[in-house]
């Protein structure tokens, strides 16, 4: 990911940081990490509801 495309927020940063990992894998491993950079989205979102 490019300096450009990061946001400053650490944990938004590493759930896109997981989407350079889907270059060369199968399906299977894709739909891994799809599914874990939703639900590290979706924590953080909920985070902030409770700020």
């Amino acid at each position: 990911m490019s300096e450009a495309q990061w946001t400053g927020e650490p944990e938004v940063d590493g759930a896109l940081a997981r989407l350079g990992e889907l270059d060369g894998v199968g399906t299977e491993q894709r739909a891994e990490v799809y599914e874990d950079v939703h639900a590290r989205l979706a924590a953080t979102l909920a985070g902030l509801d409770r700020e």
